[in-house]
Formats: structure tokens, C-alpha cells, sequence
């Protein structure tokens, strides 16, 4: 089984997790109701996806 010769230091340590950081999501306006969405999903504002009413919102 292999096992390092040495301790792993602090600092290589940290600088590889430096990349484990969460993104923000990008968001998309609604061609409809011009409102923020989630991008290859239906509004949930207005229920419009490629220009076609999915869900009926009141």
C-alpha cells in the first residue's frame, strides 16, 4: 500500500482547495415577462418556455 514519506503541508494543502469554491448560477432574462430564470427552464413568473405557455400561472 503506498504511504507518503511526508506530511502534506498546510499550504499545498490550502492552494488545492483553493478551486473547491461554489459559483453563482447564471441566470437568464424571460424573452415573455422579461423576469429573471433559470436558463433551459420553464419561468416561473409567466410558465413561458420557447415561446410556448407550459404551465398556466395566474
Amino acid at each position: 500500500m503506498a504511504v507518503p514519506k511526508r506530511k502534506t503541508g498546510r499550504a499545498r494543502t490550502n492552494s488545492r482547495r483553493s478551486s473547491h469554491k461554489l459559483t453563482a448560477t447564471n441566470a437568464a432574462a424571460c424573452p415573455q415577462c422579461h423576469e429573471l430564470k433559470m436558463p433551459h427552464h420553464v419561468c416561473p413568473s409567466c410558465g413561458y418556455y420557447d415561446g410556448k405557455e407550459i404551465v398556466e400561472t395566474n
